[in-house]
């Protein structure tokens, strides 16, 4: 078993100008009065390559978290954007020139950090911004970024909301969007024998989409509507207390809760009347909460038994202390390995377009992760698109293959689980979609 990351934000937002949630009643026919939602039935747009190359260094921008509530999450990525620069450039850069690397920080959705980031970055001339880990704030600067031929490219971001965003094909992710991350929460919940099963999930649209989707996956695995109690609050309330009481009141054998920071509120105040984990109820959680600062927000030993999903690949030891090597301080790994991949994605992808324009990039970003000669690296990746072969990567995260949207089509998920310590362990991992 090996150790889990830390608290995995990317695709949960602070929620700091999340309306007030309603309640829902035990029928599962999720109802709050603010509720957001979003939708994933479309045709996504595609960027088109301009009619003339550049050739100028790659500059890439990062819009990472180095201060703000989501800080926890910037070591692992920005060494994993690191790594990836200096292996780009050790196989002899882009378009045999060294990328030129311009980090920055994302801040959260409580400061402006990200547009003044962004603005300084597009200044600098970068053809691609990886960030940001928070969902809430790549929409805050997502259009400012697509609009201006640059690619943003997140590693962290699961919303469901950036499926039809209408971002001129110029958005994409290595994290897998939220429709699979249910398929592993689901069936992690169904494999455990939970029949009757209450949702708590906090009112922003990857807390409502999540909650939506594991409803319809846990009815899918043969769980009876009138058996799913989802319950849709606001996280920035005071108090959690009557949505936990209707959660007692519905006597359920198994609790979802899709939370961020004020999961520690919650998971105590279940504790105090009887129902929290290491009270015997089986408790699940998901990438906004399954992580190890949770465990340091409660009281000793109240995660015990605690399980979970959060979007994770068996990286293996060696990628870990090569990533040590750029950060020896590092503990968790996080969403490292996709924003390693995020940054050689969009290195083959210039190659590939013989031009780091941001439009030039984004034409043949999806391309290289699908439907060619497999490679697993830039250095062995290189020299098939330099002889015209198409290619197919698969990163240190897997198998890629990017749908029309600019997302894996396949999402790998750690099944995680808390000690009586209140550490976290991966148990194993889930494979879903594809």
């Amino acid at each position: 078993m090996v150790s889990a990351a830390s608290l995995a934000l990317f695709g949960c937002s602070s929620s700091d100008d999340s309306s007030s949630g309603g309640e829902t009643s035990a029928s599962g026919g999720a109802s709050a009065s603010a509720e957001q939602t979003v939708d994933t039935d479309c045709t996504p747009e595609q960027a088109t390559a301009g009619a003339t190359p550049v050739t100028t260094p790659l500059k890439i921008g990062t819009l990472l978290p180095e201060t703000g509530s989501l800080a926890f999450l910037g070591p692992p990525e920005v060494a994993g954007v690191q790594l990836a620069v200096n292996d780009v450039n050790g196989a002899g850069g882009v378009l045999g020139q060294p990328v030129e690397l311009v980090p920055g920080d994302s801040g959260d959705t409580t400061t402006d950090t990200a547009n003044t980031t962004v603005d300084r970055e597009l200044a600098a001339g970068v053809s691609v911004i990886v960030g940001a880990a928070s969902s809430s704030v790549s929409l805050k600067v997502i259009d400012k970024i697509t609009s201006a031929g640059v690619v943003q490219f997140s590693p962290a971001n699961t919303s469901d909301q950036f499926v039809c965003y209408p971002d001129k094909g110029q958005y994409f992710r290595t994290a897998p969007t939220d429709v699979l991350q249910a398929q592993a929460l689901s069936q992690l919940i169904a494999e455990d024998g939970g029949q009757r099963v209450s949702i708590l999930a906090l009112n922003d649209p990857y807390g409502t989409g999540l909650a939506r989707n594991t409803q319809a996956n846990l009815e899918e695995a043969g769980i009876a509507a009138d058996q799913i109690q989802t319950i849709i609050y606001d996280p920035n309330a005071q108090s959690f207390n009557a949505e936990i009481d209707q959660v007692k009141n519905f006597d359920p054998d198994a609790v979802a809760l899709i939370g961020f920071e004020e999961s520690a509120k919650i998971i105590t105040r279940m504790h105090e009347i009887g129902i929290g984990p290491s009270d015997g109820t089986a408790v699940y959680g998901v990438d906004g909460n399954m992580g190890n600062a949770l465990g340091e927000s409660v009281g000793p030993g109240l995660l015990d038994t605690m399980k979970g999903t959060t979007p994770l690949t068996d990286v293996g030891a060696d990628f870990q202390n090569r990533l040590k090597g750029v950060n020896p301080a590092l503990v968790d790994f996080n969403y490292s390995g996709e924003s390693y991949d995020a940054v050689v994605i969009s290195a083959l992808a210039a190659e590939q377009a013989k031009s780091t324009a941001g439009t030039d990039i984004a034409a043949n970003i999806n391309a290289v992760t699908k439907d060619g000669q497999k490679c697993t690296s830039f250095q062995e990746c290189l020299p098939l698109v330099q002889a015209g072969t198409d290619i197919d990567y698969d990163g240190v995260t897997g198998e890629l293959a990017f749908t029309d949207g600019g997302e894996p089509g396949v999402g790998s998920y750690g099944k995680l689980v808390f000690g009586p310590d209140n550490k976290l362990t991966t148990e194993d991992y889930i494979v879903v979609g594809g």
